[in-house]
């Protein structure tokens, strides 16, 4: 066990007895023989670094933020606010808890005290945004030089009676970026005053959009500042962002245009202490090929967080999946029934898909500490002001460094000590950061994939934005999109005109994009007893979510998919509460088309390529919470092709067989590696196991070697395979390293195992997994094996 409790980080001392503390009982709890804490250390305290008012902000907005409890900022707060005030974009990316909500507020209400100017404010989710709505409206009420800006909020919860108002009176809209591509950009003449006078644009949690929700942002914001162009106006961008790589970088690749950075974090924050938390290997249960199974994280931080709630310690808990919140809040419910039953009922669940007021009131009752603990999804990750938690509890690594940090700074935000456990998840990912601890706590936050360009993106973008106005062919030149246009001009879609681009008269684009990541058509998902339409899941990803037979969850809801009909786009379900949860099986080939960059290492080769893919859902494994697979089933779906970019490498049989991989392993060598890499890629790059895919094979008959791939799963790419292809020599040690940590004899889901594999996890063999990737690292970068 490597528990170095007295770790040094760089900063400011200081005790954390309470949060060692709170580490101790939790382990008391612990049962006997098992040692599930790998790693802890004491993260220390950091002082405030304060900054005067500036000169230039209105006396009346002063006044306000002092009566809230801000008797001066802190240094990044001023230094943001003052590079907007002068008319720069600029980006604030600092930690969790350090008022980046000021460093907008007092440049924009300044601006629209004394004027006729308005502003935009767009969050990535609707607690985040009710949130700072709630502020900024106690703000206005409060001073009466500030009341005629009367803040408002325009998303899915506005009533009509709320948005016509909003779009008549308010001077600061509230929205997010789903509603702005919907809501104002398709219908921007009756939001001609909101425009003509837009002064600023503020954009928060910046670092949520990446991949190709990323990618569709950057050109909403795009669309929206062309549009502000042709009402005249010229609006500065301000953009919060948690701790990342690069921000300016970033937040310029979002906006289109060049943005400062301010990234000196002058808040001060309690210290906190860390823990890295591995559920034991069980005994009684195996998976799929008799592969040993962990305990599942959930139940692990179920029993974590009911052992914090009776030490008295505020608690949130964050999970995976929508699921997964009620069943973390129900187990922890349960054993407190048993010990502590008055506290049973100051537990609750929070996600998304509540209704609106339920989500206030748990917001609520979370901040005034009715509710003593909440297992929440990352819907409370970002921004709302929950302050006093004393424990977070996070159930599996978030897919980033940035999301890891925004959660654990949830806890000590009263500047007292306080506990962070990260509970590992059965994947290679988490298996690498609990045994690696400094990948977590001492390295940069990621960079934000964004890939603007993306044809498959930037097409129905640029639908949309011919629609609100016809594109010129200077636009089209600075957006690279000559090829893009053509094609949708051959399809019928656009059509050229002497006064610019101009979309075919019958076409509704804006409906059809999804900018979350949905591309193509979408799937209704309705419930067959009650004609009830539960959602939608977009035409790619249906047969590997909706087939029939999957369990699907709606809102706490359990269903099972009945029939899917992918040509009529609708799967029909009935409501069912089944012991067990389902993953597709999929086998997949692929085909290289252009390569863009290649590089020979000696008897290895690595390349970045354009690829073809063909994938069909066969069948679907049926599993117990436990991890337990009941039984395989089989499925006749159709094949589907992908058109995307992929990371590749081969290396020759005979390097093989110099490291002791003869002819017969090299097929399970290969799949267990290739496995293995996509579970380590969101290590380097901004994604989630899910947004990408592999195949490995002993022949592929493009390159004629051993091949391994990894591909992103969305038309175009998004950037994944991009990052991997810069950061291979980083994953491939960080992947080969998880496998050599897993304890497992020859193979399990906390290092080669996939759970969508249609191979059926076979053939893997795990010691040559480690052979593969100690050749091609020792090929590729020498010193990354000495």
């Amino acid at each position: 066990m490597n528990v170095a409790a007295d770790r040094q980080y760089p900063g400011e001392t200081g005790d954390n007895s309470y949060g060692q503390n709170l580490l101790t009982r939790v382990l008391a709890g612990t049962p006997p023989g098992e040692q599930p804490l790998i790693f802890a250390a004491d993260l220390p305290s950091r002082v405030s670094r304060f900054a005067d008012w500036p000169e230039w902000a209105h006396p009346a907005v002063v006044s306000a933020l002092r009566a809230a409890g801000i008797p001066q900022p802190w240094r990044h707060q001023a230094e943001a606010a003052s590079v907007a005030a002068e008319g720069e974009h600029v980006v604030v990316a600092t930690g969790t808890a350090s008022g980046k909500s000021l460093a907008y507020q007092l440049p924009v209400l300044t601006a629209l005290a004394d004027s006729h100017d308005t502003a935009l404010y767009l969050s990535p989710t609707k607690a985040l945004g009710a949130d700072q709505l709630r502020s900024v409206t106690a703000l206005t009420e409060s001073e009466p030089e500030l009341s005629s800006i009367h803040p408002a909020g325009f998303d899915g919860d506005t009533s009509t009676e709320g948005r016509q108002w909003a779009r008549a009176n308010s001077r600061w809209i509230f929205t997010n970026p789903d509603m702005l591509h919907i809501g104002i950009l398709r219908s921007h003449q009756r939001w001609a005053r909101l425009l003509r006078n837009l002064r600023y644009v503020v954009v928060d949690e910046c670092h949520s959009y990446r991949g190709v929700f990323g990618s569709n942002v950057a050109l909403v914001l795009r669309r929206l500042r062309r549009i502000a162009a042709r009402y005249g106006a010229s609006p500065v961008f301000v953009l919060a962002s948690a701790t990342t790589s690069e921000p300016g970088a970033a937040a310029s690749r979002l906006i289109g245009a060049p943005c400062a950075e301010v990234t000196e974090d002058g808040s001060p924050h309690g210290p906190r202490t860390i823990a890295f938390w591995e559920p034991p290997l069980l005994e009684s249960v195996t998976g799929e090929n008799g592969a040993p199974v962990r305990r599942s994280a959930g139940s692990e931080a179920s029993r974590i967080m009911a052992d914090l709630l009776v030490e008295g310690a505020r608690t949130l808990t964050f999970v995976r999946s929508r699921r997964a919140a009620e069943l973390a809040a129900l187990g922890a419910r349960r054993i407190l029934s048993e010990i502590e039953p008055d506290l049973a009922e100051r537990v609750a669940a929070y996600r998304a898909g509540y209704l609106a007021e339920d989500r206030r009131d748990l917001e609520a009752s979370i901040a005034d500490g009715r509710l003593l603990g909440a297992a929440t999804t990352n819907a409370l990750e970002l921004g709302v002001d929950i302050a006093g938690l004393d424990a977070v509890v996070v159930a599996g690594f978030p897919g980033t460094v940035a999301s890891f940090w925004q959660q654990a700074g949830r806890s000590g935000r009263r500047g007292e000590g306080s506990l962070v456990v990260l509970v590992a998840r059965d994947d290679p990912l988490d298996t690498y950061l609990v045994h690696h601890p400094s990948a977590l706590l001492d390295r940069p936050v990621e960079a934000t994939v964004t890939d603007p360009t993306n044809p498959y993106v930037l097409g129905p973008q640029l639908l949309c934005a011919a629609m609100e106005m016809p594109l010129s062919d200077t636009e089209v030149a600075d957006l690279d999109a000559a090829e893009v246009l053509a094609d949708l001009s051959a399809r019928g879609l656009i059509r050229r005109r002497s006064q610019g681009w101009f979309i075919a008269a019958d076409s509704d684009p804006h409906s059809s994009l999804d900018i979350r990541g949905g591309i193509g058509g979408q799937v209704a998902i309705v419930d067959g007893e009650s004609g009830r339409l539960l959602g939608t899941v977009d035409a790619g990803r249906a047969p590997a979510t909706i087939h029939p037979g999957a369990v699907h969850i709606h809102q706490g809801e359990s269903f099972v998919v009945d029939h899917l009909d992918l040509e009529d786009g609708i799967a029909i379900v009935h409501a069912e509460e089944p012991e067990w949860t389902t993953s597709a099986r999929e086998i997949t080939d692929i085909a290289v088309g252009d390569i863009s960059v290649h590089k020979r290492y000696g008897e290895v080769d690595v390349a970045l390529a354009q690829v073809e893919v063909t994938h069909q859902v066969v069948g679907y494994l049926r599993r117990l919470a436990s991890g337990q697979v009941l039984d395989s089933v089989e499925l006749d779906m159709p094949a589907q092709t992908l058109d995307t970019r992929a990371v590749m490498y081969t290396i020759t049989p005979e390097m093989l067989a110099n490291g002791g991989i003869g002819t017969d392993r090299i097929p399970g060598a290969l799949h267990a590696a290739e496995h293995a890499a996509i579970g380590l890629l969101p290590l380097v790059a901004t994604c989630d196991r899910g947004d990408i895919g592999g195949v490995s094979t002993a022949l592929h008959p493009d390159t004629g070697l051993p091949t391994v791939f990894v591909y992103d799963g969305h038309p175009g790419g998004a950037g994944f395979a991009d990052r991997g292809h810069a950061e291979l020599v980083r994953w491939l040690s960080a992947t080969r390293s998880a496998i050599v940590s897993c304890e497992c004899a020859a193979g399990c889901p906390s290092c080669v195992h996939s759970p969508k594999c249609g191979n059926g996890n076979q053939p893997l063999d795990k010691d040559g997994a480690i052979g593969v990737l100690s050749a091609v690292l020792a090929a590729v970068a020498p010193e990354s094996t000495a």
